[in-house]
C-alpha cells in the first residue's frame, strides 16, 4: 500500500533552502520516461496536501509520446485525470541547472485511495509484497551502462564519440576497467557523484566499459526494491543532465553504435529472513535450494519477460553471440556468458545476477519481472535446468525471443507475468507496444534506399 508523505517533509525542505523556487513533479510511465509538471515553490506545500492531477493516458503513451487508444487509458475513459502523491523521501535539490531547483517523485493513486494498476510503481510493489507474505526481502542493486556523445551527430544523424577533455581529441578507442579513460572524464564523473550525494542515490562505484565513451556506474544493494528502481530513474536524469552541462549528451540507447558493444542494466539480487540472513547461502558455491528455485522461476519466465527486458525496437540490436549478452535462459556460477550468474564472493553475499535486460528497459519493470520469476520458482519448487560450466555460447542455441514481435508474441501468452502484473497492465503494456511496433515498422529507412532505390 502506498503511503502519502507527510507536509513537514516539504515544509522542512522550502526552510532550508530558500533559494529554490522551482520543482519538477515526476512520474515515470511505463518506458521509464519521467513525465510530470513543474511547479513553483509556493504550489509545492499544496502538491503535498492535495496531490496533483494527471492524466491517466500517461500510462498508455508511447516512447514517442503518443497515447494508445486502444489501452482503454485515452478517449475510452475521457482523458479522465486522477491525482499523483509526493513519494517520501524523494524530494531533493538538483545540482545540473543552471539556477536553483529539485524534484519529487509522484505516484498515481485512484479516487478511493488504491494503487492505479497501470503505474509501473505499483506493479512493483505487488510483486514485492508477494515477498513479504513469505518473510523475505528483497535485497537489490542496479547497475547502469551508457554511452556519452557528442551533441552534433553525423552528417547521416548518427551519433559520434565525444571529444577527450584531457587530449581534445575525439574518442576512438578505450580500455575496459582502464583508469586513463576514468581521469579524461574525471569533472564528469566527479559531478555526477557530486549529485548524487545531494540527492542521496547510492552510486557506488564508476568504470569504463567495452567501447569509447562507454561508461557504467553502480547503486548499491539495497533492501527496498522500490527504492532501488527509484534511485536507477533517478540517476539516469542525474546522468544526462549532468552530461549537458558539460556539453555532451549521455544515452542509455540499448546499442547507439552498430560495431560496438550495447549498453545493459544488469541487476543483482539476494533474499533475507526475518532474522537478516542471506537464504541463498547454501553448503557450496551453488547456494541454496532457495537459490536454486529462484533460478528455476527465472529460466521458466524469461522468454515472456523479454518484452520488458527488451522493450524497443533497437533493444534487439544488443542480442548477438560472443557480446556479453544472453542469448539463452543460461545460468551458471561466476560465468558472464550466461543470463542468470552466480557471482563470486564472500558467502554472505550470495545473490543472482541478472544479465538480460538492456539499459533502455523500465527499472521497475525489470525488477518486478526478476521478483516474480523468483518467486514463482520458489513458491512451486521449479527446478532449474543444468548449471553452465564454461561458454553458454557454444552450448546452448539461442532459444529467448531475439526480435521485438517475437517477444511480444511470448508477452501476450505469459503466464506467469500477467499473474503477478495483472491482467489489466499487461493489456496496456502489449497494446502500447505493439503499435509502437506497428509505427516503427511503416517507416521507410535509409537503408532501404541505399539497398533498394536503384537496385531492384
Amino acid at each position: 500500500m502506498f503511503v502519502k508523505t507527510d507536509c513537514r517533509e516539504a515544509e522542512s525542505f522550502l526552510r532550508e533552502n530558500p533559494d529554490i523556487h522551482t520543482i519538477d513533479l515526476l512520474i515515470p510511465d511505463i518506458n521509464g520516461i519521467p513525465r510530470g509538471k513543474r511547479i513553483d515553490r509556493d504550489t509545492l506545500l499544496k502538491a503535498y496536501k492535495k496531490g496533483v492531477s494527471l492524466p491517466v493516458s500517461i500510462f498508455g503513451m508511447d516512447i514517442t509520446g503518443d497515447t494508445s487508444d486502444a489501452t482503454g487509458l485515452g478517449f475510452d475513459e475521457g482523458d479522465r485525470d486522477l491525482v499523483c502523491w509526493p513519494v517520501p523521501d524523494t524530494l531533493k535539490p538538483t545540482t545540473w541547472h543552471h539556477k536553483p531547483m529539485a524534484q519529487v517523485m509522484i505516484a498515481m493513486l485512484n479516487d478511493d485511495g488504491t494503487t492505479f494498476y497501470a503505474d509501473p510503481r505499483h506493479v512493483l510493489a505487488r510483486v514485492q509484497e508477494r515477498f513479504e507474505k513469505m518473510k523475505l526481502t528483497p535485497v537489490v542493486a542496479v547497475e547502469l551502462e551508457f554511452y556519452l556523445i557528442d551533441k552534433e551527430r553525423t552528417v547521416d544523424r548518427k551519433p559520434q564519440t565525444p571529444f577527450s577533455p584531457a587530449t581534445g581529441e575525439r574518442l576512438k578507442t578505450t580500455q575496459v576497467y582502464g583508469l586513463n579513460e576514468l581521469d579524461d572524464f574525471a569533472n564528469f564523473i566527479e559531478d555526477v557523484q557530486r549529485a548524487a550525494d545531494t540527492q542521496d542515490i547510492p552510486a557506488d562505484t564508476a568504470v569504463s566499459e567495452f567501447s569509447p565513451g562507454q561508461y557504467e556506474i553502480n547503486l548499491t544493494h539495497t533492501p527496498d526494491a522500490l527504492q532501488a528502481c527509484d534511485d536507477a530513474v533517478l540517476l539516469k536524469r542525474l546522468i544526462k543532465g549532468v552530461a549537458l552541462r558539460h556539453d555532451m549528451e549521455a544515452t542509455f540507447m540499448a546499442k547507439p553504435y552498430q560495431d560496438k558493444a550495447g549498453s545493459g542494466m544488469h541487476v543483482h539480487v539476494s533474499l533475507l529472513d526475518e532474522a537478516g540472513n542471506n537464504v541463498f547461502v547454501g553448503k557450496d558455491m551453488i547456494g541454496s535450494d532457495l537459490l536454486r528455485h529462484a533460478i528455476g522461476g527465472l529460466t521458466l519466465a524469461m522468454p515472456e519477460s523479454m518484452a520488458i527486458f527488451a522493450p524497443n525496437a533497437n533493444s534487439y540490436r544488443r542480442f548477438q553471440p560472443d557480446a556479453f549478452v544472453p542469448l539463452a535462459p543460461a545460468w551458471g556460477f561466476n560465468n558472464r556468458t550466461c543470463a542468470i550468474r552466480i557471482p563470486a564472493g564472500p558467502e554472505d553475499a550470495k545473490r543472482i545476477e541478472h544479465r538480460v535486460s538492456g539499459a533502455d528497459a523500465n527499472p521497475y519493470l525489470v525488477v518486478a519481472a526478476i521478483l516474480a520469476g523468483m518467486h514463482h520458482g520458489i513458491a512451486h519448487q521449479v527446478e532449474p535446468p543444468p548449471m553452465t560450466v564454461g561458454n553458454a555460447y557454444t552450448q546452448h542455441k539461442p532459444s529467448v525471443p531475439r526480435t521485438w514481435l517475437h517477444a511480444l508474441t511470448d508477452f501476450k501468452k505469459a503466464g506467469i507475468l500477467s499473474e503477478y502484473f495483472g491482467a489489466d497492465f499487461c493489456h496496456v503494456y502489449r497494446t502500447c507496444k505493439r503499435e509502437e511496433f506497428e509505427k516503427f515498422n511503416h517507416q521507410v529507412t535509409t537503408l532501404e534506399y541505399e539497398w533498394y532505390l536503384r537496385t531492384v
